[in-house]
């Protein structure tokens, strides 16, 4: 049995360097590995590239690099709830690449699976698919899309063991799955940690052979990012 289990955030994000490319999992503020973010900040690195669905909002998540000019470029779905993401983006200081949800997801699962790229029709005919190869199956065209290469992964667990096995909790599951195994290092925080053998193998979603390094994480805010409540009749 191979342990993946690290002492502390800092000894998780050993490696991580200026220029490099991240996966981060997590919707809105849902499944973000918090500990990891606060990490980068606190490193203060430079000039990295992101592959998020969005960029958390202006003081949580992503956002918080945001504000440091700490991202070259966002990989992601849409802006969200983030004005800093969005004045940066209008205004030029940052790279922006827009990507349907869908495809997303499937470019980190290619990269995940060993696959080099990825067939889809989403976009085609449209500015998404301008320069690409596109090809028809079926009679239905399909636009080609190369899988992500990323150095680290950062993926947040609600559950795991010392050997990388993970189990996510309600939509935190998002696409934390999808990214555990698609960067050449693949870091998972998790909300409780446990040895080998307590967790029921019917109950694991990511195998530990995507994990390479695993820590507990500590003091976790879980924001809500629009909260809506019923009004009292």
């Amino acid at each position: 049995m191979i342990l993946k289990t690290v002492n502390s955030v800092s000894d998780a994000l050993e490696g991580v360097q200026d220029n490099m490319t991240f996966m981060l999992g997590g919707f809105g503020l849902s499944g973000i590995p918090e500990n990891a973010i606060a990490e980068l900040v606190k490193l203060n690195v430079k000039g990295v590239t992101c592959i998020s669905n969005n960029a958390g909002v202006d003081d949580f998540g992503l956002g918080l690099l945001l504000q440091k000019k700490q991202i070259k470029k966002m990989v992601s779905s849409y802006v969200g709830e983030n004005d800093e993401f969005e004045r940066q983006m209008l205004s030029g200081e940052l790279d922006v690449e827009l990507i349907p949800q869908g495809t997303l997801a499937e470019r980190c699962r290619a990269a995940q699976a060993g696959f080099p790229a990825i067939f889809t029709p989403a976009g085609y005919g449209t500015e998404v698919a301008e320069g690409k190869e596109t090809r028809e199956f079926d009679g239905k065209m399909y636009v080609l899309e190369h899988a992500f290469k990323a150095d680290f992964a950062f993926v947040k667990a609600w559950k795991g063991d010392d050997a990388g096995n993970l189990i996510f909790k309600g939509t935190a599951r998002n696409f934390n799955p999808c990214m555990a195994g698609a960067a050449k290092i693949t870091v998972a925080e998790v909300e409780h940690l446990v040895p080998v053998g307590e967790l029921d193998p019917n109950q694991i979603h990511i195998p530990g052979i995507f994990v390479q390094r695993i820590f507990q994480g500590v003091k976790y805010e879980k924001r809500i990012e629009q909260r809506t409540v019923r009004t009292k009749e």
